[in-house]
């Protein structure tokens, strides 16, 4: 079996708001092909460190390395930054749609923006991107016409709209019922599985992360450092660290690897 392949390197992490020390001196990596999880209890800065790894908020210290570049993201050049950017997919937790805007036309947006489709490859993109997700034939929905699980997968379908190969998650079952969290695992994986992404994502859910977790990082709001990292599953199996346990239980006694 051959080495995994670092996607993103992450190289003595600090994070502050001013003299507000988030977390310090994290240092993981993401491979290619990782669901990967960052995780802790609330307060202890993930989408902090999510907002860092999409280039979204610069480090007090330390560097973040994506695969194919030698030089870290924030020493690069603004004109050197952007392409890197573009191989990035964002899903927020609302799904941050175009209220205003059908579906489809959400989708379009960036690939109007920065691409010279014509009008007519633009349309046909952006319903494969919503059959891909299972929204084909909702082209022309508004936001407020569907339901919040579909948001989220609308939301899916525009942060893949690009084709990048790295996508980023923050909390995507928020506000969805157990069937549609588990709904958006499976497309997760099916995602990751036929279109090769890697995939980043913040998230407390323990059902999700014990669903879709291939590696993981865990955040410790006291010590403001990362204590623990790995398969969720093997965290579980094999940690000691009572606080990583602790989480992983939500503290019931006797619980095993799903």
């Amino acid at each position: 079996m051959s080495a995994p392949t670092p996607k993103i390197t992450v190289s003595n992490l600090t994070m502050a708001f001013g003299s507000y020390l988030v977390m310090q001196e994290l240092s993981f990596t993401v491979n290619r092909g990782d669901i990967f999880i960052i995780m802790g209890g609330s307060g202890c800065g993930k989408s902090t460190l999510l907002r860092h790894l999409v280039g979204l908020q610069r480090p007090t210290a330390g560097t973040v390395l994506y695969e194919g570049s030698r030089t870290g993201f924030w020493e690069m050049a603004p004109e050197e930054r952007e392409p890197v950017m573009r191989r990035f997919g964002m899903l927020f937790q609302s799904g941050a749609l175009w209220s205003s805007l059908t579906l489809a036309e959400n989708i379009a947006l960036p690939l109007r923006e920065y691409t010279r489709l014509s009008a007519a490859d633009i349309r046909d993109l952006a319903s494969l991107k919503l059959a891909l997700v299972g929204l084909s034939g909702f082209e022309e929905y508004y936001p407020s016409e569907i339901s919040g699980g579909m948001k989220k997968r609308a939301g899916l379908a525009r942060a893949m709209a690009l084709d990048p190969d790295i996508l980023f998650f923050d909390e995507p079952s928020a506000g969805l019922d157990p069937i549609s969290s588990r709904l958006l695992d499976d497309l997760i994986l099916e995602l990751r599985d036929s279109l090769g992404a890697t995939i980043v994502v913040v998230t407390h859910e323990l059902a999700s992360l014990f669903a879709i977790g291939s590696n993981s990082v865990f955040l410790d709001p006291v010590s403001k450092r990362m204590i623990a990292s790995g398969c969720p599953k093997q965290l579980l199996a094999e940690s000691e660290d009572p606080r990583v346990l602790g989480f992983l239980t939500r503290g019931e006694d006797g619980l095993t690897t799903p």
